[in-house]
């Protein structure tokens, strides 16, 4: 009674509702004033972090551990100690795709240090396949330029002195090389020399070798549209052009876009497939008349666990690959947990359907298939919009 009776003859400054509390029931106002001495904000802030953080005990756990228990929680009216379904999706997903990007981009380091290891210490080509002197130059100009990145990349490194003379000496070989093929094809010596000269001096002109694609012209379209769209099917060539066709430097600094455009895509995507996999639920389960939102609240559940599991599966996955040269049986405990993850999530899933729905395990299955068979198709859709997106951008 302390409390109430604490708050006697005391309005609300917004809405003059007497007060019983520290919230007016009426418009919900606090009856702390914002205007208060720094220590106090300070206060505050740490009250809320620990709100937070205790809210997060309670929901990761239950969330990964017990299936449909948070779903069953929610539906009960008992919401405020977890965490609301849709934030808990959302940061679930942000933080899996960005672990996910870094995990690309460290194994797309890793590929381009074997490609540039192989580059280094390999034999340069002889050139044998080229059947004129056009073709040399072209193949000389490429392995110049990939040495010259190789180059590049060994000086932002810290100019290692084995690796600056073996690109030395592998650039003089492939001059040389080339020499001997413009020779062979039936050049004078000097004319070889020169062409070989040629070519390591010759760098293509993007814009002239450029090619566009044809514009596009809808006739229901806006001009605007049309112009649009065509500059995105231009951009998507380029790129396209540049993963496969470019030179080392620019194929690395393409697949870096592309890898960062997707990723960027992908949150966005996935915030489209969720409704629709709700409303998947809902025609599959017509018949048990439940509301959208509750199969909405299923679907952010569900897809905050799948974020859950494959944040946890790409970190079980770099950890192996930074502990296993050094104890070669974390690579094994390791690989058995992401095996044992991605066991984990469909039978999650299936037992989650079953206890919402409460069908029988024939049915459940039944239906549990049909809906994985139509998520799959619809998963495979996002991704290709968001590599579409990625492309185009």
């Amino acid at each position: 009674m302390k409390e109430l009776t604490s708050f006697e003859g005391i309005k609300c400054t917004n809405c003059t509702t007497p007060l019983e509390g520290e919230f007016c029931h009426h418009c919900g106002q606090s009856v702390h004033s914002v205007l208060r001495p720094v220590h106090g904000l300070v206060e505050e802030f740490f009250e809320m972090f620990l709100h937070i953080d205790g809210r997060i005990l309670h929901t990761v756990p239950p969330l990964f551990l017990k299936p449909g228990f948070l779903t069953l929680e929610y539906f009960s009216g008992r919401r405020v100690r977890y965490i609301a379904p849709f934030r808990l999706m959302f940061v679930l997903c942000l933080l899996s795709f960005f672990t996910l990007h870094l995990a690309a981009d460290v194994i797309s380091a890793r590929v381009d240090q074997r490609h540039q290891h192989a580059l280094i210490t390999g034999s340069p080509s002889d050139f044998e396949d080229d059947d004129s002197a056009d073709e040399v130059q072209k193949d000389l100009a490429r392995k110049l330029a990939s040495l010259e990145a190789a180059r590049a990349a060994n000086a932002q490194a810290g100019n290692n002195a084995a690796i600056a003379t073996q690109i030395d000496s592998n650039e003089q070989q492939s001059r040389d090389n080339a020499r001997q093929r413009l020779t062979e094809l039936g050049m004078p010596a000097s004319a070889a020399s020169t062409a070989a000269t040629q070519a390591t001096a010759s760098t293509p002109k993007k814009d002239e070798d450029r090619n566009t694609v044809d514009p596009v012209n809808i006739p229901w379209l806006p001009a605007s549209a049309n112009q649009r769209l065509t500059q995105l099917g231009q951009h998507m060539h380029d790129n396209v052009e540049a993963v496969f066709k470019g030179n080392p430097a620019e194929r690395q600094e393409a697949r870096e876009r592309l890898i960062t455009n997707v990723f960027g895509a992908l949150p966005g995507t996935m915030l489209v497939l969720i409704p629709t996999f709700a409303l998947l639920l809902t025609l599959v389960y017509i018949f048990k008349r439940r509301l959208y939102m509750e199969h909405l609240i299923v679907a952010l559940h569900s897809h905050a666990f799948i974020f859950l599991s494959l944040l946890l599966i790409i970190v079980a996955g770099m950890l192996s690959t930074w502990l296993k040269p050094h104890a070669a049986w974390t690579g094994w405990v390791l690989g058995f947990g992401q095996g044992a993850l991605m066991v984990w999530v469909p039978a999650y899933l299936l037992v989650m359907q079953k206890r919402i729905y409460r069908q029988g395990w024939v049915m459940t299955i039944v239906k549990f298939l049909l809906i994985g068979w139509a998520y799959i198709w619809l998963l495979s859709l996002a991704l290709a919009m968001a590599a579409v997106l990625g492309l185009a951008h």
